[in-house]
């Protein structure tokens, strides 16, 4: 198997709902997003995808994130806007804009501060 990363960052606010703690007000982050793509086979040119490829589409989901208050998004609504659930949120989206590639998503980490990431991935 081969795998390529890339990492991007966006910028965003958002507070937690049922949490007790600082984090229950809002706040803001500026996350860093690493995107892992997995695949099999390489194409004639000797790469499983493109980075640039891989970053576009990675853009392109993370600028319905970026620089906005993640909990009046639809999807966050429903789902606390936890480090956990942006990584998911990513990962769904981003795959869907895979799908016509060789390659598959393998792994989506997000992280709130430099220390602190959580990762989604699906077996």
């Amino acid at each position: 198997m081969f795998t390529i990363e890339v990492e991007l960052f966006f910028s965003s606010a958002h507070f937690l709902r049922a949490y007790q703690g600082k984090c229950e007000a809002l706040h803001g982050h500026n996350w860093k997003v690493k995107a892992t793509v997995e695949g099999k086979k390489l194409a004639k040119n000797g790469m499983l995808l493109d980075f640039g490829e891989l970053k576009k589409k990675l853009k392109e989901v993370l600028e319905e994130l970026d620089h906005k208050n993640l909990n009046e998004i639809e999807y966050f609504k429903k789902n606390n806007p936890t480090s956990e659930n942006i990584a998911r949120f990513i990962f769904d989206r981003l795959s869907n804009r895979l799908k016509e590639t060789s390659s598959r998503l393998k792994k989506v980490t997000v992280w709130e501060t430099d220390t602190s990431s959580a990762s989604y991935y699906e077996e």
